[in-house]
């Protein structure tokens, strides 16, 4: 065995060379003079004193020396740092868990969840300085360095979410936090793979990584995996994760569909969406209870009632508009009274003499009262339009080319052709979407208080973008724009995705959370007075909680073991400096005793 076996600082040892001197100076050390005492001659004996060599009788009586090369032995040793090769478990200061808080953690098992088991294993984990890192949003620390006390109060606290978790942003966030001497800890049922490399780089960086399981039960999952809109309808699709064929129900307000899964099949179902907050349920449920359920926001009012107020009918812009199944079109003709009710006001090809002042004062009521109010171009356009009308025409200008300059879902995908006539003019207020070669604005919105406002570019005879098959897209979106009426999917999100919203507090499923980027980790709805959006978990590798345990694996993943057993030495340094001082002690009573003190 070598000295490195037990010895982290072999050299130290040299320090014994300090008993060489000691040794020499008792060994020439003069002899104390004798002097005889004729009353106590008879207690030595002339053949004795012949018998024993007196150099070595002078070392074998010398206790003190002893006593001195054993303070030595033992200060030379703590030098030389001994250890023992312990577990690394029972060294480690820092400990870093990871939390997966992902909805597969919510998969039940006679009564207790992944995620109850889990927490209940990282509490027994807690050091004297404890880091928390949860799986959402890339990996999130909930407390650094904390009390054993802290951290399991921490845990006590949390739960899991509706959204899937980012495993591997968890680890690594883990691994840049863990310092010196720390082990990382990971309690997760590990579905998926993709967070492999994120272990491999931490334990290449010399950190204990702990994976601990907690897989059992959903092997017979059933649950929705997508959600589709077309129009005002929801296509969704339903997965069975299991083996063997069921039968489940779909409904959807006053709608039933029956379905008949096979072994790893998906089969869709279409309903039109009700009106308001509403939610698509799957019976009967199983182990996993979050994509049982997918819920749905839509406006209160589906249709967005649209008058086109015009002397000369644009019919590319009626039809496009027409066409929409939840937008109700009406055609009027100046001078006109206008009667309340309509959401949008569209100006079209109006002549001057015949636009009464009242119907420009309905636009504005109707900004006033969050509609919208869209103005086409014509050669002479109307000066009652006053206010509603966004640019500031100086005159008739030849075709130019066209270029985009702001990114809006308005405008977004849509090819405008260059028109052969157009007005030339600045833009009053608001912003420019589409603008041609010399700044004069083509496509132009603005917020008029709670209403919005709309200058549409093309005049009707003098440009092709009416033949262009992106012409009635334009105008749908146009109609829900001025409105504020926002498509299907807009509404409906993915939990884990953030929605934004005009105010800082904004209700959600468990309460009021903070606006306006909102998280959502709950399903659910979350919203305002005025906008109600919906959060469903639609995630196929979520759903699939079927998970392989680590050793069954194959691949890089199935060589990553559920605990890294390794051995680390714990140095004996300060109780070998303990025997030494008590060894010291031992000489000044020694020499106490003796009378030299």
């Amino acid at each position: 065995m070598a000295l490195s076996d037990v010895l982290l600082s072999p050299l130290g040892l040299a320090a014994l060379l300090v008993a060489i001197p000691i040794v020499v100076l008792y060994l020439i050390r003069p002899d104390p003079e004798r002097v005889e005492l004729p009353t106590f001659r008879f207690l030595v004996a002339e053949e004795r004193q012949q018998a024993t060599t007196p150099l070595f009788e002078r070392l074998s009586r010398s206790v003190l020396l002893l006593i001195q090369l054993l303070a030595i032995l033992l200060l030379a040793t703590a030098l030389a740092t001994p250890y023992v090769p312990v577990s690394e478990r029972e060294t480690v200061e820092e400990t870093v868990l990871v939390v997966d808080t992902s909805a597969s953690m919510k998969t039940a098992d006679g009564g207790s969840t992944r995620f109850d088991r889990a927490v209940a294993a990282a509490r027994e984990e807690a050091t004297s300085a404890t880091s928390v890192i949860t799986t959402e949003g890339g990996g999130r620390v909930r407390i650094q360095r904390g009390t054993p006390s802290d951290a399991r109060g921490l845990l006590g606290d949390l739960s899991p979410t509706d959204a899937p978790g980012d495993l591997r942003g968890a680890i690594s966030q883990a691994s840049s936090l863990a310092g010196e001497n720390a082990r990382i800890v990971v309690v997760s049922d590990f579905a998926g793979d993709s967070w492999g490399d994120a272990v491999t780089t931490a334990r290449a960086r010399d950190i204990s990584v702990d994976l601990r399981q907690f897989d059992r039960g959903g092997e017979d999952n059933v649950g929705f995996v997508n959600r589709r809109f077309s129009g005002s309808e929801v296509t969704l699709s339903v997965r069975n994760f299991g083996d063997d064929a069921v039968s489940r129900t779909v409904t959807l307000g006053d709608r039933r569909a029956e379905l008949r899964l096979g072994g790893g099949d998906t089969e869709t179902v279409t309903f039109p969406v009700p009106a308001g907050r509403t939610r698509a349920e799957l019976s009967p449920g199983d182990d996993f209870a979050v994509d049982d359920s997918v819920s749905l926001a839509a406006p209160e009012d589906p249709t967005v009632d649209v008058l086109v107020l015009t002397n000369d009918e644009n019919r590319y812009l009626t039809t496009a508009l027409s066409v929409v199944d939840s937008v109700d079109v009406t055609v009027d003709r100046p001078p006109t009274t206008i009667d309340d009710g309509y959401d949008v006001i569209v100006y079209s090809n109006v002549n001057r003499e015949s636009l009464l002042p009242g119907n420009v004062e309905s636009g504005r009521e109707l900004l006033a009262d969050g509609g919208g109010v869209a103005v086409q171009a014509q050669r002479e356009m109307p000066e009652r339009y006053g206010d509603l009308q966004l640019v500031e025409a100086s005159g008739l200008q030849a075709g130019t080319t066209v270029r985009r300059t702001a990114d809006s879902e308005l405008t977004r995908g849509i090819d405008f052709q260059p028109p052969e006539e157009y007005l030339a003019g600045d833009l009053r207020e608001g912003e420019s979407l589409v603008e041609l070669r010399d700044g004069s604005p083509l496509v132009a919105t603005a917020e008029r208080g709670p209403g919005r406002l709309l200058y549409y570019g093309y005049i009707k005879d003098a440009s092709s973008f009416k033949f262009n098959y992106q012409y009635p897209v334009f105008w749908k979106r146009a109609a829900f724009h001025l409105a504020g009426r926002e498509p299907l999917p807009a509404l409906n999100y993915a939990t884990g995705e953030t929605a934004r919203f005009q105010v800082d507090t904004v209700s959600g499923p468990d309460g009021q959370v903070s606006g306006p980027a909102v998280s959502l980790q709950r399903a659910g709805f979350y919203g305002t007075a005025s906008r109600q959006v919906s959060a469903s978990l639609l995630d196929e590798a979520e759903s699939d909680i079927a998970v392989e345990p680590l050793e069954d694996r194959s691949g890089p993943v199935g060589e990553l073991t559920r605990e890294e057993q390794r051995t680390v030495p714990r140095p004996l340094t300060e109780f070998v400096a303990l025997g030494a001082l008590a060894v010291l002690l031992l000489e000044v009573g020694y020499l106490y005793r003796r009378g030299d003190l």
